[in-house]
């Protein structure tokens, strides 16, 4: 295979923190990226994981605090203190229009965008207003990506994703496969790095 499959969604900490690295793999591969996000609520319902908002305080202080506070000195990716202030707010719209760039050219950097100006400069993702600032920043035209991000092929498209993720075992934010073998989090990305020149032994679903 030529691509790598990448499930997340537009708001996803964990997907922000991993995007330069990931979109760097990508390309020393010379892989194309298959952007694939997804229903956060539905894939977590699907899987039967516990919604963010359900879990611990010490869980969510430690995963959506300290842990994140590392990564991003790890990986030199600037965060905002705390959770973003419109981090609950509906991001379908976002996700459309990644769909959508992807089909009109490439989602990498609009993708890198989005999670940016969310975890980073505390944006918020369902505001019409602020999505076509940063379609245009990406270098997109946004009146365009906007018309196909509304057209109901590329919503039936969103939900496709969100049941292959379901189907799939895909049960958090970012998964990527590589030739078919499943990686969960930004954390496994030195080793998709690795499975791009090397694949690991065995296999992904087991038997």
């Amino acid at each position: 295979m030529s691509f790598i499959e990448y499930f997340y969604v537009p708001h996803s900490a964990y997907a922000y923190l991993g995007s330069s690295k990931f979109l760097e793999i990508a390309k020393a591969a010379k892989r194309e990226i298959v952007h694939r996000p997804f229903n956060f609520e539905a894939v977590v319902a699907g899987s039967g994981s516990t919604p963010t908002r359900e879990r611990t305080n010490e869980h969510r202080n430690y995963f959506f605090g300290r842990e994140i506070q590392r990564w991003s000195e790890y990986r030199n990716a600037p965060v905002l203190e705390g959770m973003p202030s419109h981090h609950w707010n509906d991001v379908t719209q976002a996700a459309c229009c990644i769909i959508a760039a992807q089909t009109l050219a490439s989602a990498d950097h609009l993708s890198h965008i989005f999670l940016e100006a969310h975890w980073r400069d505390n944006g918020d993702l369902a505001d019409q207003a602020l999505i076509l600032e940063l379609i245009k920043s990406a270098g997109l035209n946004p009146e365009e990506v906007m018309e196909l991000a509304n057209a109901p092929a590329t919503r039936l498209q969103y939900e496709a994703n969100t049941e292959e993720a379901i189907s799939r075992s895909v049960f958090g934010s970012p998964t990527y496969f590589v030739d078919g073998d499943m990686f969960y989090g930004q954390d496994r990305l030195e080793m998709i790095e690795r499975a791009l020149i090397q694949p690991f032994r065995g296999k992904w679903p087991p038997d």
